[in-house]
């Protein structure tokens, strides 16, 4: 047993030996391996020093008489100088400044050496290079202002030989009236370059050795990797800086350990510490003498020109501001269209993080609502295009529903349905409505339509026992049940104002918060300010329960206090936060080209190719478009002679509702007290549209009489034009009222008759009574007026008075009147919410609305058509 337990022992330390062996060799090859790719660098360096040396023993021995023994091997050593100036600091490193411009350095290429002037050989020019980036220290001993001018000659060779980024300047000026390092060096301005006075200095220091020390303490630190930190140490002029112990003792841990953490040194007027790290330039009458030309004096370059200094900085300091461009599209899309299932949520990659890693974008159960917030011009259109695109990409229409608001007044959600140069269209989008910023009414009606799918979503689910959309949908197969996104823009409009619409909306959105998300119903609400809309203030629930949060450069307001990564990130960029803006949630994602036309056109024909056969486009509302009278209500050719069928009670057409549904508003006219139109406002060519719909959608129903009474001179081409395709339709002015009375009472055929009127405030008092019978007895003998008055109070004067009874105006639609004029019309739901705009009108029946619903009126027979 003893023995066993020696022999186990043994094997376990020779096993642990092994280890150490195996450890201590590949500590040794990391440590050759680094020595390798160090002494690589220094190849091209050495190669130029041992040129020259070897230059300089060929002069000394011509010098003694010999040179026709060396006069060959001089030659060749010219040339391979030359060859390998060229090669170790090609572009903006080594050009002479008359024709200089910076160079992008190539990706994995160490710095080059930076000319500072010429060396004469053998009546050969050759470049005068010194080591920066990945070598050395420099230090400028000598007069001042030519000090100055070499170093701004270095700085600008770092700097356009750098990408924007990789170079970091700090200059501190050491001399008590320090003049800010000159006027050759303040053109470095625009890079963020500031002059610190010596008070400073020990601060700065001290920085520079916390950040080697955090450089070592990296578990994997990578040497020489920009960015690189040029620091510029300006002294007086006599070089006798006294600087304090501590300060000299930090100065030798960053010249010692420096140039390993990319931390270089420019120094004019201080001694650097003894170090192989250290390359000096001194300067004696013009000429210089550097540690890498030996006994080769140095002509000096001039300083470089300032303007030349100060556009490559402001360049440079636009480009740090810019962003990088934004990605491809197509690199978010999957290898197959439709292949993912929604049962269980929306999952889509947004663009890849700031790890290379893509950034995906949840909306399920934990995050099922989400808010998009950033000003105007931050991308807001791009982020939500990208996501629509992913989203499109990897879900079919069966799994997914589109709803689009534009909000802001714009038209990108357009491209979706189809159009006169693209008749490709989404097949996820059910509906689409742009410039809407006036259209709350539009909203609402989507709203509604949702709050009705959720509830019959809700219906089922408690019918089968479901909890969940993903629950639902395995307990009746038989209906898709896709989940439906609504997105909005600039949703804070919707909610704009104090009305019973607003608060009708408000209270929508907050019913599809609380519940929708469960069933598969889901929210994007984007804005420049999520938080600023009135209605919202008092509805933080609204905003807490998105729990998603993507924020694009300066969006305030949208995650939490505290968390300024909105203010950070650059352009083309989101920071997208799933924990309800929590400052340790934060991922940052590149954005993808997504607004770019052509890429979307693409994606778009692509899925169009792939739709369904039972598909259709989405309903397109444009808030700025004006609908034609469809033809199905205009009379087929002919006016339907007396044998033609009459409904019971046939509907007049007043225009278009503002409705999900592209469906006409009409108004019954049947044999009841009050069924009688009054077209009200000042907008002339709108009202005669509505008669003229109205009129052309009677006669499209069957066999009808038309009287037509034109007593505004204004509207005389729109009733001409209604008589042209009216041909039996009788002709009164003002005086021919009274015939028109008589013709109405002896109507015994039984054909309804309507009476069109244009302007019947013009009647006079003499005509009041002939209107006043119209509208009184008209309707139960079926005849009908449909009558345009200019204002609400020439209605009320028709009707004998303000205190008129209204009885015998059944309905009324309503132009440019404000909702306070509506009053006297009698009783009626609340239109406080109504605003008069072109093209809208407000329209209310008593026989049919509780609340008065806006309609756009026809283009019917006006000078356009």
């Amino acid at each position: 047993m003893g023995r066993h337990r020696h022999a186990l022992v043994a094997a376990v330390r020779q096993d642990l030996a092994e280890a150490r062996g195996s450890a201590r060799a590949m500590l040794a090859a990391a440590e050759a391996a680094r020595a390798h790719a160090q002494q690589r660098r220094r190849v091209v360096r050495d190669a130029y020093a041992l040129c020259l040396n070897r230059l300089a023993d060929a002069r000394h021995a011509a010098r003694t008489d010999i040179r026709r023994r060396f006069g060959a091997e001089t030659a060749a050593l010219v040339r391979d100088l030359t060859s390998l100036a060229a090669h170790s600091a090609a572009g903006a490193a080594g050009t002479p400044w008359r024709v200089w411009s910076p160079t992008e350095p190539r990706p994995h290429t160490p710095p080059s050496l930076l000319r500072i002037g010429t060396i004469t050989i053998e009546s050969a020019t050759v470049p005068a290079l010194v080591p920066l980036l990945n070598a050395a220290h420099v230090q400028v001993s000598g007069d001042p202002h030519t000090a100055d001018g070499v170093i701004a000659g270095l700085l600008l060779r770092a700097v356009g030989t750098t990408r924007p980024g990789d170079l970091r300047l700090t200059l501190h000026d050491h001399r008590p009236t320090g003049d800010g390092g000159g006027g050759a060096l303040a053109a470095f301005a625009p890079l963020g370059v500031r002059s610190a006075g010596p008070e400073r200095l020990t601060g700065a220091l001290d920085a520079l050795v916390e950040q080697i020390r955090r450089h070592h303490e990296s578990p994997d630190p990578d040497d020489a990797a920009p960015p690189w930190h040029v620091v510029v140490l300006l002294a007086d002029p006599a070089g006798d800086a006294e600087l304090t112990g501590h300060q000299q003792t930090q100065l030798a841990r960053i010249v010692r350990d420096g140039t390993a953490c990319g931390i270089h040194l420019l120094v004019r007027g201080l001694d650097l510490p003894a170090d192989p790290a250290v390359h000096r330039i001194a300067l004696r009458a013009g000429t210089a003498r550097t540690e890498a030309t030996g006994d080769f004096p140095v002509r000096l370059d001039p300083p470089p020109p300032s303007d030349r200094v100060s556009d490559l900085c402001r360049s440079v300091a636009d480009r740090l501001r810019a962003a990088p461009p934004p990605v491809r599209l197509a690199n978010l899309l999957p290898d197959r269209l439709w292949t993912e299932s929604a049962a269980h949520g929306l999952h889509a990659v947004l663009g890849p993080g700031t790890d290379g890693n893509p950034v995906e974008v949840p909306l399920d159960d934990r995050t099922p609502h989400a808010l998009v917030g950033g000003p105007s011009g931050s991308g807001r259109t791009t982020l939500l295009h990208a996501w629509i695109a992913s989203l499109i990409a990897r879900y079919g229409p069966a799994e997914l529903a589109l709803y689009l608001l534009d909000f802001s007044g714009g038209t990108s959600f357009a491209r979706f349905a189809p159009g006169a140069r693209d008749p490709s269209w989404l097949p996820h989008a059910r509906l689409a409505g742009v410039n809407i910023a006036e259209d709350r009414e539009f909203g609402l009606a989507v709203l509604r339509r949702l709050g009705a799918e959720l509830r019959v979503r809700c219906q089922a689910a408690k019918r089968l026992g479901a909890a969940d959309l993903a629950q639902l949908r395995a307990g009746e197969r038989t209906v898709p049940w896709p989940r439906i996104l609504l997105v909005v823009d600039d949703f804070t409009n919707m909610l704009a104002g104090r009305d019973a619409l607003a608060d009708e909306t408000l209270t929508l959105l907050g019913d599809l918060a609380h519940r929708g998300g469960a069933y598969g119903v889901h929210l994007v609400l984007s804005g420049a300010d999520v938080r600023s809309a009135t209605a919202v203030r008092g509805r933080s629930d609204l905003l807490d329960r998105c729990a998603l949060r993507l924020a694009l450069p300066g969006a305030r307001r949208l995650l939490a206090d505290g968390n300024l990564a909105a203010a950070l990130i650059p352009r083309f960029h989101a920071v997208v936060n799933t924990d309800g803006g929590a400052a340790g949630a934060n991922r940052v994602v590149r954005l993808p080209d997504a607004a770019d036309r052509g890429s979307w056109t693409l994606l778009q024909r692509t899925v169009w190719r792939q739709r369904p056969a039972s598909g259709t486009p989405p309903r397109l509302f444009d808030g700025n478009a004006v609908p034609r009278l469809p033809a199905r209500h205009r009379p087929s050719g002919r006016v339907p002679g007396p044998s033609a069928p009459v409904g019971p009670s046939p509907g007049a057409v007043l225009g278009e509702r503002v409705d999900v549904t592209a469906g006409p508003a009409e108004m019954p006219l049947g044999r009841m007290p009050g069924r009688n139109l009054a077209v009200l406002g000042g907008r002339a060519d709108e009202a005669c549209d509505i008669l003229a719909s109205a009129s052309l959608s009677l006669a499209a129903q069957g066999a009808a009489r038309f009287s037509i009474a034109c007593l505004h001179p204004g509207a005389e081409p729109a009733a001409a034009r209604l008589a042209v395709e009216l041909p039996e339709a009788a002709w009164y002015d003002a005086d021919g009222l009274p015939e028109l009375l008589a013709a109405t009472r002896f109507d015994g055929d039984g054909l309804p008759h309507y009476v069109i009127g244009y302007g019947l405030d013009a009647a006079g008092t003499d005509h009041r009574d002939v209107l006043r019978s119209l509208l009184t007895d008209g309707p139960e003998r079926c005849v009908h007026l449909l009558g345009w008055w200019r204002s609400v109070s020439r209605l009320c004067s028709t009707l004998s008075g303000t205190d008129a009874r209204f009885e015998s105006i059944g309905a009324w639609v309503a132009l440019d009147v404000r909702a306070a004029e509506l009053g006297p019309l009698g009783p009626q739901p609340d239109a406080s919410g109504w605003r008069p705009r072109r093209r809208r009108a407000l329209y209310f029946d008593r026989t049919v609305h509780r609340m008065p619903e806006v309609l756009i009126p026809y283009e019917v027979n006006n000078d356009h058509t």
